[in-house]
């Protein structure tokens, strides 16, 4: 198999968890991961309001206390240019990303804006991003349709997607907000993303039920999609979707499928990140 870019998102696991981790947790979580090896990217937090993700409220705390990143990229979340700014004042992490929703229903419950506007806002984003030499990554939330009946169709994620890269973005995940989608429509639309724009940096973030994981995650890369995005366990799902939250693709299956750790290995990951969520 191709070498393939794996990203870990204890983020996008604990943003949804009631009980609080302490800080010196996630850290030490956040470590394992990283002394791993396993993973080319950590999503690890976000610069958010603590009101609406609690969970996230120590992120400059968990940045800060990051030492060794062992070659492996760091990226928080932000949904404005305060955020951005926040998270520029940490040198640890070297990616922004920013949840940009092509349903206008979802956009007004992640991100309290119109799609218009959180277009304005990924343009500042990315213009202070950019001039401080650090990236940006979008997801494109509800790529694969919405259970709103707000209008989608595979145009309407190409326009979108034409206009974020020109901005200047590193890249763009298409991102299967409510695991929607299904591996025939995974492979579709990846399929036509890479035959127009076949050099576009495209990953994506799948949910799904653990008896559709594989074959999305297959779907994508017969498709040429090799960048992925998982958490560990399976945890995790946007919590102002759906009340019922729709689990990631977890990273043991990503790690197993491309060979990227042995079973001590996946089985320590496992442990370091059960601690979190089950003594909590």
């Amino acid at each position: 198999m191709d070498k393939v870019f794996i990203t870990d998102c204890p983020r996008d696991a604990l943003q949804g968890v009631d009980t609080f981790v302490p800080t010196e947790e996630k850290v030490r979580h956040i470590n394992t991961l990283l002394a791993s090896g396993s993973f080319d990217r950590i999503d690890f937090g976000s610069f958010v309001s603590p009101k609406a993700v609690p969970q996230m409220a120590d992120t400059a705390k968990v940045a800060e206390a990051i030492r060794d990143k062992n070659g492996t990229e760091l990226l928080a979340v932000v949904l404005n240019s305060r955020g951005a700014e926040e998270g520029l004042n940490h040198e640890a992490i070297d990616v922004f990303g920013y949840p940009f929703s092509i349903s206008e229903t979802f956009q007004k419950r992640n991100g309290n804006s119109t799609i218009g506007e959180s277009f304005d806002r990924l343009k500042e984003i990315t213009h202070a991003v950019l001039r401080k030499n650090r990236k940006v990554e979008v997801y494109l939330s509800m790529a694969f349709g919405n259970p709103y009946n707000d209008p989608w169709d595979k145009e309407i994620v190409l326009s979108w997607m034409e206009k974020i890269w020109d901005l200047g973005v590193s890249s763009i995940s298409l991102a299967d907000t409510v695991g929607n989608a299904n591996p025939s429509l995974v492979s579709e639309l990846v399929t036509q993303i890479l035959t127009i724009h076949p050099d576009l940096p495209l990953s994506v973030h799948l949910h799904s039920e653990p008896s559709q994981a594989t074959e999305k995650v297959m779907a994508a890369y017969l498709a040429g999609c090799r960048r992925f995005d998982g958490a560990i366990l399976g945890f995790g799902g946007c919590p102002f979707a759906q009340n019922e939250l729709v689990g990631n693709i977890p990273s043991e299956e990503l790690l197993r499928l491309f060979q990227r750790a042995n079973e001590d290995q996946i089985y320590n990951l496992q442990e370091s990140f059960k601690s979190l969520v089950y003594v909590h």
